[in-house]
């Protein structure tokens, strides 16, 4: 099962080939996002210029994916992921470290609780960010990247 990211959403959207391509042979039924990128196509719908047009378009899309929730355990293991993120990319000393927040060293906490909603349910993640990559230093995280801009 894959876990669409924002940006492939995106691409699915517009109907990008490559990602479409992709999605098609693979089976909307092995496709799903979470909440938190419901959340973030809804905010880029809010505020684009057709923005009636874009939240229809978004919520059609959404209909024929499943979408994850966070729990508990999601909760959990963003907290483990965040802390590990720390403890690799971190300045070392402690004053530094302590004062260092997730953004500081690259990260975006959205991005976290989507690697976290992956994670949780064994789900390659399918993205276009690097964020995601540098998590792999971390927390072995399945990811793979649809879009291919040369073709």
């Amino acid at each position: 099962m894959y876990l669409l990211d924002t940006n492939h959403c995106s691409y699915l959207i517009r109907k990008e080939a490559t990602v479409y391509q992709r999605s098609i042979a693979i089976g909307t039924e092995n496709l799903a996002t979470c909440v938190i990128v419901q959340g973030e196509l809804i905010f880029m719908a809010e505020k684009s210029e057709q923005k009636q047009q874009n939240l229809a378009n978004v919520n059609n899309f959404l209909q024929y994916l499943r979408i994850y929730l966070t729990d508990e355990m999601t909760a959990a293991i963003y907290g483990q992921l965040k802390a590990a993120l720390i403890n690799q990319f971190a300045p070392k000393e402690k004053s530094q470290r302590r004062k260092t927040k997730i953004r500081d060293i690259g990260f975006d906490d959205n991005d976290l609780w989507i690697a976290a909603i992956a994670l949780q349910h064994n789900l390659i993640l399918v993205s276009a960010d690097s964020d995601f990559k540098r998590i792999q230093a971390v927390r072995d995280l399945p990811v793979e990247t649809w879009y291919n801009p040369t073709t």
